[in-house]
């Protein structure tokens, strides 16, 4: 699920000291960099929305565990369906929060949170942790946690001559195998942009009638439809398709279970995956401790033993093995060969695309 150049640009505005939004006196933040004295005086339990399969035991063994330990702040996971943005707005609107804070959102749904009044502006930005967090991983209502991505995954086995590109995947003569593809637009429709001959610059605002008339051109190579991650890491060790475009964690997963899979990184579109804090939660400074907290490259680092997600932290790569590194899409190898994902352009036509989607796939 839930970018870089295009995907997610900082929207930037006057920055205050983090000491004076959030109100705590007296605690230097070089001193106490995760704001320990001031969450004493509060509730010690805050609830984060977890993703669910192995984002649990990374979520709970990479930040619960030793945010717990090092404040003494409980703090429990909540899995939900992907994106619960109607959960969220109904939180909000009711004060009744089943969590404080959204873990690993996809930008573009929190932007769209965000425009409706019902996130919390983190107020981090000076805080020596986010600093170092590349300005287009964050918004003034979003610090990316890590980078997801889709790429062509494929059978190392049964495919003997590896799409390299959207143009390639396309074309089935060429580059013969079962083929699936995701049920939704994200992705689909840029990826049909770009085998149509779209350069991956100027996919962005997408053409969606072209779009459209490309994928009319690949639908009859389509074996199999994925409509979640875990079901596509199984289509990959099943063997029921032998080429496919999917979350690279998710071929990762299916390599790393014993399927002989592999990536092909070129004009991969990569999003980013947010830590945000519901509007008018009563845990929000116990919130901005943890994100601070959660954002340390070590910590970053270590939760790609769980998810193979790419680390927002640059420095994380120094504490990530070099095998393993490569594998994520922040690596220097594969972010440059990639696309960021326009939050912006899909926050305003993700309900036409959608329906039109839904309209092709019926037809």
């Amino acid at each position: 699920m839930s970018d870089t150049s295009k995907g997610s640009e900082s929207m930037g505005s006057s920055r205050r000291s983090f000491l004076k939004t959030v109100g705590v006196a007296g605690v230097g933040i070089a001193a106490a960099p995760y704001f320990i004295g001031s969450a004493r005086a509060e509730s010690k339990r805050i609830m984060i929305r977890d993703p669910g399969g192995n984002w649990t035991q990374g979520f709970k063994e990479t930040f619960f565990d030793p945010f717990f330990k090092e404040t003494g702040i409980e703090v429990v996971g909540i899995t939900s369906a992907a994106e619960p943005t109607a959960e969220i707005r109904s939180m909000v609107e009711t004060g009744n929060y089943t969590w404080d804070i959204g873990g690993s959102m996809s930008l573009s749904s929190i932007n769209q949170l965000a425009a409706a009044g019902l996130i919390e502006a983190h107020k981090l930005d000076d805080h020596p942790v986010i600093k170092t967090i590349p300005a287009q991983y964050r918004t003034p209502y979003a610090i990316g946690s890590d980078i997801y991505s889709t790429a062509i995954g494929y059978n190392t086995e049964k495919v003997k001559k590896v799409p390299n590109s959207w143009k390639e995947f396309w074309d089935a003569e060429q580059f013969p195998g079962r083929r699936g593809l995701r049920k939704y637009p994200f992705d689909s429709v840029e990826q049909a942009l770009m085998a149509d001959g779209v350069a991956p610059d100027a996919v962005y605002p997408c053409d969606l009638d072209r779009a459209f008339a490309s994928l009319d051109k690949i639908r009859p190579e389509i074996a199999a439809w994925w409509t979640s991650g875990a079901q596509a890491t199984q289509m990959f060790s099943s063997g029921e398709v032998d080429m496919m475009p999917t979350w690279a964690s998710r071929i990762l997963a299916a390599r790393d279970a014993g399927a002989p899979v592999a990536i092909s990184w070129n004009q991969h579109i990569w999003g980013v995956d947010v830590w945000a804090i519901l509007k008018g939660t009563p845990k929000a400074d116990l919130c901005r401790q943890f994100i601070a907290f959660a954002c340390d490259a070590k910590r970053q680092a270590k939760l790609t033993e769980y998810v193979m997600n790419g680390p927002t932290q640059p420095e994380a790569f120094q504490y990530i093995p070099a095998d393993r590194a490569r594998d994520l899409a922040t690596h220097p190898d594969n972010i440059k060969l990639g696309i960021g994902i326009d939050n912006d352009y899909w926050a305003e036509n993700k309900s036409e695309a959608l329906d039109q989607f839904n309209e092709w796939i019926l037809g």
